[in-house]
């Protein structure tokens, strides 16, 4: 039996070698949508740079990873919502923010997630006949943040506004607030003692909440007036730098 499980599994690592890596045909304009309510609509430009065509369907989502179109309800209409996208071909997807039942609240961001799912087409040719193959679907997800009009400050000067503390509990971490009313994303976090990042250390940070920062590899919290460096990710999927302090 031990023998039989070894070869099922060494059967299994070659099939696995032996199949091509995945690659998505259609290219996403950006890496992120930011939806600003005074303008009402966005769009997304999509290009297919392979030479096959392809099946693509776009949903936007309220967080569910394993959403599907028909079991979303989100106030926003996709246009179109599925199409084929022909090899060396542009197209563009019209997000509309369509209110819905309630709206969304007007003192802050919301999240949402755009997803673009691409089905290849179905391999031809004679060297596909009689034989077995593998097609991948492949998705992927955007966050779209939904901006309200008129919100106080602005995107890019609202990471200096976040402030950090020592976190209570095990583990030495810290606890980051964010006061304003901007999601902020945290891609790394140093100290200006040896200015290297600490692994984990990221993470997104909701308008008027706060996050527990982990910091692997430290017995303790900084002390409070430590300096600290941190990047955050803008609106354009770009890192900016900011300077911090840790707090009393």
């Amino acid at each position: 039996m031990k023998i039989l499980t070894r070869a099922l599994g060494a059967a299994s690592i070659a099939l696995c070698l032996a199949m091509p890596p995945a690659h998505a045909s259609v290219v996403i304009g950006g890496t992120r949508v930011v939806f600003s309510a005074q303008q009402g609509e966005d769009t997304v430009r999509l290009s297919n740079p392979s030479d096959n065509p392809a099946l693509v369907e776009a949903w936007i989502d309220t967080g569910d990873p394993k959403s599907t179109p028909d079991s979303v309800s989100t106030p926003f209409l996709i246009t179109p919502p599925l199409f084929r996208m022909d090899a060396h071909k542009d197209q563009s997807l019209r997000i509309i923010y369509t209110q819905g039942s309630q709206p969304l609240p007007a003192d802050r961001e919301s999240l949402f997630w755009l997803n673009v799912l691409e089905v290849p087409p179905k391999p031809s040719g004679p060297q596909y006949a009689g034989r077995n193959y593998l097609q991948f679907a492949i998705r992927s997800r955007l966050k779209l943040f939904y901006r309200p009009a008129n919100l106080p400050g602005n995107a890019i000067q609202a990471p200096d506004k976040l402030s950090f503390k020592a976190a209570d509990g095990a583990g030495a971490a810290l606890v980051a607030h964010n006061p304003t009313p901007y999601y902020l994303t945290i891609s790394s976090l140093s100290f200006s003692a040896d200015g290297k990042p600490i692994d984990g250390a990221t993470g997104m940070i909701a308008p008027f909440g706060d996050l527990r920062v982990p910091l692997k590899g430290l017995a303790k919290a900084p002390a409070a007036g430590t300096p600290i460096t941190f990047a955050t990710i803008n609106d354009f999927g770009a890192t900016d730098v900011h300077k911090g302090t840790v707090a009393p």
